[in-house]
């Protein structure tokens, strides 16, 4: 078990376990009364289980069936009202839109080599540049985000945050890095982007 802001969190097998990045993000959540939330990537939940203390109404999403399991066990221990989808990225919630999504993103470049193959794998493989993931994310996001909607998302800096400001910028976002954390390799941020 966990013990994160007076929540208790399961730590499930084939499950990516929070780590660095999602407390960087859960720290850093910037979620309104009135919004309605989507976050891709569950996980064990915890973001989704933060966001929904405030948030008028949270989706999660996540392509791993353990983390969606795991996911609903949390929600019940916290009592959390969180509606936990299977799919990958906006699959799940085709036409829906929302006023807040967040996504801890797989930034990790990784070379085919390296790939194991397993469930765990889609919560950090970004694909041979880091950015497969991220890329495909970006085409989805306004299709999702109602007027004047708002993203929050952790990136690595092995993946080029730089391109990813950028396309957001592109898009018609402002973009802040609202927070972010120097490890040994790597600098992990805190996007937030508000669409203009």
């Amino acid at each position: 078990m966990l013990n994160y802001q007076g929540m208790e969190f399961l730590i499930c097998e084939n499950v990516y376990e929070p780590a660095e990045d999602t407390f960087l993000l859960a720290d850093n959540l910037l979620v309104k009364k009135s919004d309605n939330v989507l976050e891709i990537g569950a996980g064990t939940g915890i973001i989704a289980i933060i966001a929904s203390k405030k948030a008028k109404k949270v989706v999660a999403v996540d392509i791993n069936r353990y983390a969606v399991e795991c996911a609903r066990k949390n929600t019940e221990i916290n009592l959390a009202c969180v509606d936990i989808r299977w799919g990958d990225l906006f699959d799940p919630v085709d036409d829906e839109k929302f006023d807040l999504i967040l996504f801890n993103t797989p930034y990790l470049p990784i070379e085919e080599a390296e790939l194991v193959d397993d469930d765990l794998e889609a919560a950090w493989n970004g694909g041979k540049d880091g950015r497969f993931v991220i890329n495909r994310f970006i085409e989805g996001l306004i299709e999702h985000l109602n007027p004047g909607g708002r993203v929050q998302l952790v990136q690595s800096s092995l993946s080029n945050v730089e391109e990813t400001i950028g396309r957001l910028m592109e898009l018609g976002f402002e973009v802040s890095v609202t927070d972010s954390e120097r490890f040994f390799f790597e600098e992990v941020v805190v996007l937030t982007a508000d669409l203009v």
